[in-house]
């Protein structure tokens, strides 16, 4: 079977970016994570155990999110590959990171970056 698990609009404020302007003063930014994987025994036996706990995807997002990268596309990257590495039965992953009102010399609400593995 294939079932979708997310965990959206994780809210950070965090320093990234290619300007000392950002990694001094710092933004805000949103992570999404959409996971495929097959949590059958866990719907039918209630059990977290056999499924993907939320609080572990949020918890590595915030970990990530806290070590300063240049691009989100690096931290986005990281985010992936933990995933990847500490979730068992998943089939694939989705990861957006969004940084709010980007110092782009221009009215831009925001940029973002989609990681699909």
């Amino acid at each position: 079977m294939k079932h979708i698990i997310e965990v959206n609009g994780i809210k950070l404020y965090t320093n990234h970016g290619c300007l000392q302007e950002e990694a001094d003063i710092g933004g805000h930014y949103t992570v999404d994570v959409s996971m495929t994987t097959d949590f059958s025994l866990a719907a039918k036996e209630d059990d977290l155990s056999k499924t993907i706990d939320y609080v572990l995807i949020n918890q590595i997002v915030h970990e990530e999110m806290m070590q300063r990268s240049k691009l989100i596309e690096h931290v986005g990257q990281r985010i992936i590959d933990r995933i990847k590495r500490e979730s068992k039965n998943l089939f694939s992953v989705r990861v957006k990171v969004t940084k709010i009102t980007p110092p782009i010399n221009g009215d831009v609400d925001n940029v973002a970056i989609i990681i699909e593995e």
